[in-house]
C-alpha cells in the first residue's frame, strides 16, 4: 500500500515534538522535515518576513515531494502567516497554535499560564484566543526565546544545567497557576524537567490535538506517489544529532 506523505516545517527541531505526535498515532505516514536553522528562531522575525521565507521554503518542498499535507509546527510562523499560506497554495494546511481552550477547561484555579516566544505571547491571534476561551481566566504570559535556544542545545546533548529554565518559568511558578499551556514546540523537549521544578502544574501543548486533525485530513486523501524515505532538511549544514538519524535522511537544503 502506498503512503501518504506530508512536511513538517519549523526554525529548527523543536517542531520534532509535533513529528513525534505523528509518528506514535500514523506510523505509516512519510514524515519530511524542513529545520530552517538558517532563520532560526521565527518568533522573533516580522509576519513579512516570515510570509516570504516560508513561500519560498514551500515552493521548493512542492516541487521536490508529491506532498499531501503541511504541518507548519511553529507557533509563532502559525499565528503570523497560515491564512496566507492558504491562500496561496493548494493543500492542506495544519498549523499549531497555543491550546488555550484546553487550558481554560482544566484549570481549577481559573488562572493559567502562557510560555511561548516573544511573537506568539504578543501576537493580535493569540490574545483573541485568550478573549475567545479564557475571558474568566486570570492568564500570566512569559516569553522566552531563551528557552528556544536551550531546547536546540539540549536536542543536540549541549545542555549543562537546569537554573537557566528555572528561572525562566519562576513567573509562572509565583503566579500559582495551575495549568501551563507550552505554546512553543520546542518547549515540550523540556516536560519531564517541568514537571520536577513544577510537579502541581499541568504543563500542556498541541501535539496530540496536531496528529488527530492530520489523521482527518489524510483519511479523505489518495496518493499515487510511491513511498519515499523520511528526509530531513536543514538550511544550515553540520546540523544532525542521534535522534534524527534514527528516523530521516539528512540533507542541507539550500534557498537562495
Amino acid at each position: 500500500m502506498k503512503q501518504h506523505q506530508i512536511l513538517i516545517m519549523d526554525s529548527g527541531i523543536g517542531g520534532l515534538t509535533v513529528f513525534n505526535a505523528i509518528r506514535e498515532k500514523l506510523p505509516e505516514v512519510v514524515c519530511h522535515y524542513i529545520a530552517d536553522h538558517a532563520y532560526f528562531p521565527y518568533g522573533t522575525k516580522t509576519e513579512k518576513v516570515l510570509e516570504k521565507r516560508m513561500k519560498e521554503l514551500l515552493r521548493w518542498a512542492l516541487d521536490k515531494h508529491q506532498l499531501d499535507a503541511v504541518v507548519i509546527a511553529c507557533n509563532s510562523a502559525s499565528t503570523a502567516v497560515l491564512d496566507e499560506l492558504r491562500a496561496e497554495f493548494a493543500i492542506p494546511f495544519i498549523g499549531v497554535v497555543p491550546a488555550i481552550k484546553t487550558a481554560a477547561e482544566l484549570t481549577q484555579k481559573k488562572s493559567i499560564g502562557l510560555l511561548a516566544t516573544e511573537g506568539t505571547v504578543n501576537r493580535q491571534y493569540t490574545e483573541q484566543l485568550i478573549q475567545d476561551f479564557a475571558r474568566d481566566c486570570k492568564v500570566t504570559r512569559v516569553a522566552s526565546s531563551d528557552l528556544v535556544h536551550l531546547a536546540e542545545e539540549k536536542i543536540q546533548g549541549k545542555l549543562s544545567t537546569l537554573e537557566p529554565l528555572r528561572e525562566i518559568v519562576s513567573p509562572l511558578i509565583a503566579a500559582k497557576v495551575d495549568v501551563v499551556v507550552l505554546g512553543c514546540t520546542h518547549f515540550p523537549w523540556f516536560r519531564e524537567e517541568l514537571k520536577h521544578i513544577a510537579p502541581d502544574i499541568q504543563w500542556i501543548d498541541s501535539g496530540e490535538a496536531i496528529a488527530r486533525r492530520v489523521e482527518f485530513i489524510l483519511a479523505d486523501l489518495t496518493t499515487d506517489e510511491a513511498t519515499k524515505e523520511a528526509t530531513f532538511y536543514s538550511t544550515k549544514k553540520g546540523v544532525t544529532n542521534p535522534f534524527i538519524e534514527r528516523f530521516f535522511n539528512i540533507e542541507t537544503l539550500s534557498i537562495d
